[in-house]
């Protein structure tokens, strides 16, 4: 979760995985950063990179807050409030008085998936799109065509960081466990400039399964789902075929015993 504040208003990007307020009171926590009492707050904007829950669980938290909006994350809502008249080719911004961040979509990972730079830091936020981790790739002709559109885009512009939503590596490169929460000697969050430039060609040797290229793993979670699935089915055939042979076998064994005893 990113909080940047300009000078008339404020843009949260993404509200975490909690949404239990007890447990992560993350819309208390942001309100008493913003400049203003109450009645004078700054007007707060809740934005997602994409509309997995582990991205927006905690939107419940300022739906009822004065001064709040919480843009929806379904591909509709995102269109509309962007106003991308060609999407996902094309560019939009949100004016914060005297900063500029820029809206760049970038499905792939998933159809709503956009990304965000801050003029005024250089800060590219990436979301799941690009993170020191597993990237996971629902369409990669989408996200192929993605990561040339941010090429170009970043090609010529200053950035000082690249930050998405997850750590999955440490800092040999070697990911974690799937969901684990024990990151023992974590890879740094931040990514760079020559990292949104080399992705274009890592995507193109994706082989729509499970491709490692250099420091980016790429996978294709549903297809690899189903490849595991059928090899699972293959295995517990085989393993019955076996047990069905096994016991044919005793079967047959057995009689041969019986009718060897009766013969004698």
């Amino acid at each position: 979760m990113y909080l940047l504040i300009g000078s008339t208003n404020a843009l949260l990007i993404d509200t975490g995985d909690v949404a239990d307020a007890n447990q992560m009171p993350l819309a208390k926590t942001v309100m008493q950063l913003l400049p203003g009492d109450d009645a004078t707050k700054m007007p707060l904007l809740v934005v997602h990179t994409h509309r997995h829950l582990d991205h927006r669980a905690g939107d419940g938290q300022f739906m009822h807050l004065s001064n709040v909006q919480v843009v929806g994350f379904d591909v509709e809502s995102v269109r509309r409030y962007y106003k991308v008249a060609n999407w996902p080719n094309g560019l939009a911004q949100i004016n914060l008085g005297d900063r500029t961040v820029d809206v760049i979509p970038t499905p792939g990972h998933n159809e709503t998936e956009v990304s965000f730079y801050d003029r005024d830091t250089g800060l590219f936020f990436s979301g799941d799109f690009l993170l020191p981790g597993r990237l996971l790739i629902d369409d990669a002709g989408a996200d192929l065509a993605s990561a040339e559109r941010v090429a170009d885009f970043v090609r010529d512009r200053p950035i000082s960081f690249v930050l998405g939503g997850h750590i999955e590596l440490d800092a040999s490169g070697e990911t974690f466990p799937w969901e684990s929460q024990y990151h023992p000697n974590e890879h740094v969050l931040q990514l760079t400039k020559d990292d949104l430039l080399a992705l274009p060609a890592a995507i193109r040797s994706f082989n729509g399964f499970y491709t490692r290229s250099g420091t980016f793993i790429m996978i294709n979670s549903m297809r690899m789902l189903i490849v595991w699935a059928v090899l699972a089915g293959v295995v517990l055939i085989a393993l019955v075929m076996i047990l069905v042979l096994y016991i044919r076998r005793r079967r047959r064994a057995r009689r041969l015993r019986a009718a060897g005893g009766g013969q004698s």
